[in-house]
């Protein structure tokens, strides 16, 4: 299956068995978080949206079969990065923008004798169009959702997951303490912002994304302008730095010069929520009861804004991973999740990533404190 030179770090065990509680022969996967979960690679920068957009003309497909050899569906622009990064070895190749790969994926599953068998398609990243020709190309199939299946396998971190995990916390964080310390009054958000994507680019990313504003500007996650930092300022800041296909995803509080005696107490009640409800990261409790907690503690401190996302999971790829911590999610968290906490409200933005272990919540990213905030200029 592997190539030996490259390691394996999904937890195929895990995904053997709940193939078997479905009785899925096969599984037919282009989302980003799947594929680089299970072939060991991603796509950086703009090309990883690809793996993502339902009607993209570059879509990768992975045909994994509960038995035999799994094998990529790629254009000619992913082959050289599967040649270079991914365990696997078998590789099928489509001309994009002219092929589709469907047809390449519905030869292949004919070639190992599933099509006639139950076959897991994620349709959350499935096109109706692409629908409809599965169900044109494999009339025998018995084609199935298997987005909730995959995400269940990747809930549980193997060991190699979470070493990847925290050597992007730690440069994310390591570029927050190279570059905040160096802002000042009267730079714009964009210079900072470029500074940061730089900065982990430097230290090792693949490839960054991210948000970076002055408090004031009130279009929050609407792009870094040209507005200048003024003293007094918070920088709200929420980032993704990828090593391997795997994120550091933390926010820090930044003030530029010296803080008001009304920012200092605000910051010190956001992180007492922040922490508590952190603490509430146990084995066996619901989603949903965490998020309850945080917003009823920022309620009992006279903030009656609406609490919308209290924290996610994180794992191959960022944000698209189940559980989330909302209201409607009642999945209760298990030993090897790892979860991107960040119950906040306005600008007052923190977060980490944590393991849930046995004995609580452990720290990914503990290389920046948030004790305090970070006063800067």
């Amino acid at each position: 299956m592997a190539d030996q030179q490259k390691k394996i770090i999904a937890n195929i065990d895990r995904l053997n068995q709940h193939l078997d509680q479905a009785g899925c022969s096969a599984l037919v996967l282009r989302s980003g978080k799947n594929f680089t979960y299970l072939a060991g690679f991603a796509y950086p920068g703009t090309l990883a949206r690809h793996l993502d957009f339902p009607d993209s003309p570059r879509e990768v497909l992975l045909v994994w079969p509960r038995r035999g050899e799994p094998v990529m569906i790629l254009n000619h622009y992913a082959v050289p990065l599967a040649q270079r990064d991914s365990w696997l070895q078998g590789i099928e190749v489509y001309d994009d923008y002219a092929d589709s790969p469907y047809q390449k994926m519905a030869a292949v599953l004919k070639r190992m004798g599933l099509d006639r068998e139950t076959v897991g398609f994620e349709k959350t990243y499935v096109s109706a169009t692409r629908w409809e020709e599965i169900e044109r190309l494999l009339p025998g199939v018995n084609a199935i959702d298997c987005t909730g299946l995959m995400d269940r396998v990747r809930w549980i971190k193997t060991s190699a997951e979470v070493a990847l995990l925290e050597k992007a916390a730690d440069i994310l964080d390591e570029a927050y303490l190279e570059v905040f310390p160096t802002v000042r009054e009267g730079e714009t958000e964009r210079e900072v912002h470029g500074r940061l994507v730089e900065s982990c680019l430097r230290k090792g990313a693949g490839w960054v994304h991210g948000i970076l504003n002055s408090h004031r500007n009130t279009v929050a996650y609407g792009g870094e302008g040209d507005m200048r930092f003024q003293r007094g300022d918070i920088i709200r800041n929420d980032y993704v730095a990828y090593y391997q296909g795997y994120p550091g995803h933390q926010s820090r509080t930044v003030v530029i010069g010296q803080p008001s005696q009304e920012q200092k107490e605000t910051y010190r009640v956001m992180l007492d929520i922040y922490r508590m409800t952190v603490d509430r990261c146990q084995v066996g409790t619901k989603a949903s009861d965490i998020h309850r907690f945080a917003s009823e503690k920022f309620r009992e401190h006279g903030y009656q804004q609406r609490l919308s996302l209290a924290g996610h999971s994180v794992g191959a790829w960022w944000h698209q991973q189940e559980p989330y911590i909302v209201p409607g999610c009642h999945q209760e968290l298990e030993e090897g999740m790892v979860i991107a906490m960040e119950p906040h409200v306005n600008y007052w933005h923190l977060q980490d990533m944590f393991l849930i272990t046995k004995d609580g919540p452990r720290l990914l990213s503990p290389k920046f404190s948030t004790d305090e905030m970070l006063v800067v200029g």
